[in-house]
């Protein structure tokens, strides 16, 4: 039996990017099951086109972010390739652009029979209030492809809305999350392999993971830890919090560099996957303190990369947060509120509210497990089965 031929349009390591890292996860676990072959569209910053060992899929540089006129080169990739069964493109507005473009050059791929079938993965999903262009370009997406998938409740019903109905190609498939292999390795081991002082990290450690931009809440998590150190909140044992990431705000970095030091760790560069689950398995808790722009839903992979990992996470009630406030709703707090944070945080450094908390989030854990890549992939796999021995229209 042939194998299927799955081409992904998506950024891809090692490009500093959150959608090529999710692109890389399910490239791999695609590839795994031994039934697909997989082409990596990339952005032209890729580099050189190569082979990937590690996810088994040929990267291709075919693109330039959010430039139109260089989407005509995914089709002369493809047609290098000699087409594929499945053409997927992983797109978010950041990569793409807000136009139409990069739809109409997949229908275009799949008119010339350099593609058999057309699906999106919307990673972020607009309000229709929020933005008249992501709502006529969600909307044509909708119509035009064979499958749109999506990976919340939110986006799902949000896209509902837009068409005015119940879209037999829309489809929900959960983010995917990689089981933390770090988590029997000594706190010693994983400190030193990320260059963190073993004995430095005292009492409870807590990390908050990704780039440091704005809507991650920072500021929210530094006047929490100055609230702390006012003595407003005590502490049952020394807190570290360790914030890791690549700066994406010269001010914010400014001001956890004056924060530094005491409680806070900081570090200042991008981590890959890898060193996310190793700073996440010699945490004690993860903390995401997010504050979304309205009517903006997506999902956080880093949510997921802590999940996997077995800790409590604290978040707040943000969009990109809701299988969080699904599944543990007494570990979310109000986006912003900082005393709100300080408390939780004082609460935890208690050993045995801590191991309260841990017993609580074990919906959590069972979401990872199901959710794992090797489940994504295999539904997945399931979905680009069945469309393909569907006849087209």
């Amino acid at each position: 039996m042939p194998r299927l031929r799955v081409g992904f349009v998506s950024t891809y390591p090692p490009i500093h990017c959150g959608v090529g890292e999710y692109t890389k996860l399910l490239a791999t676990a695609l590839a795994s099951s031994n039934e697909v072959d997989v082409f990596i569209l990339a952005e032209e910053s890729v580099g050189r086109g190569s082979f990937d060992g590690y996810s088994g899929a040929a990267v291709i540089p075919s693109f330039r972010r959010a430039d139109e006129q260089s989407f005509d080169r995914v089709l002369d990739a493809l047609a290098d390739v000699g087409g594929v069964d499945v053409l997927h493109i992983q797109h978010e507005y950041g990569i793409f652009g807000r136009g139409i473009g990069i739809i109409e050059k997949a229908l275009e791929a799949r008119e010339e029979g350099l593609a058999r079938r057309v699906v999106f993965t919307l990673h972020t999903v607009y309000h229709s209030e929020a933005s008249g262009e992501a709502r006529a370009f969600q909307r044509r997406v909708v119509e035009a492809s064979d499958a749109v998938i999506v990976h919340s409740n939110l986006q799902e019903h949000e896209l509902q809305m837009e068409v005015g109905g119940y879209p037999s190609n829309l489809h929900r498939i959960p983010h995917g999350t990689s089981l933390n292999p770090y988590l029997d390795t000594p706190r010693r081991a994983l400190a030193g392999s990320l260059g963190l002082e073993p004995d430095s990290l005292r009492g409870l450690v807590v990390s908050v993971i990704g780039f440091l931009r704005r809507d991650k809440g920072i500021d929210t998590l530094l006047e929490a830890l100055d609230t702390i150190e006012s003595g407003r909140h005590r502490l049952s044992r020394p807190l570290t919090v360790i914030v890791a990431g690549e700066p994406r705000d010269p001010a914010l970095l400014e001001s956890l560099r004056i924060h530094e030091g005491g409680t806070l760790r900081l570090m200042a560069r991008y981590l890959s996957t890898p060193e996310i689950l190793k700073l996440s398995a010699l945490s004690d808790a993860i903390v995401l303190p997010y504050r979304d722009a309205p009517g903006i839903y997506s999902v956080s992979g880093i949510l997921h990369l802590s999940m996997g990992s077995l800790k409590p996470v604290i978040g707040t009630n943000t969009p990109r947060l809701t299988e969080l406030y699904t599944l543990a709703p007494r570990l979310v707090i109000r986006a912003g509120d900082s005393e709100a944070l300080a408390r939780m945080l004082s609460l935890l450094s208690d050993p045995d509210y801590y191991e309260l908390t841990v017993a609580y989030a074990g919906p959590l854990y069972s979401y990872a497990v199901r959710t794992s890549w090797s489940r994504m992939a295999r539904r997945h796999l399931r979905l680009y089965n069945k469309l393909l021995a569907q006849g087209r229209p």
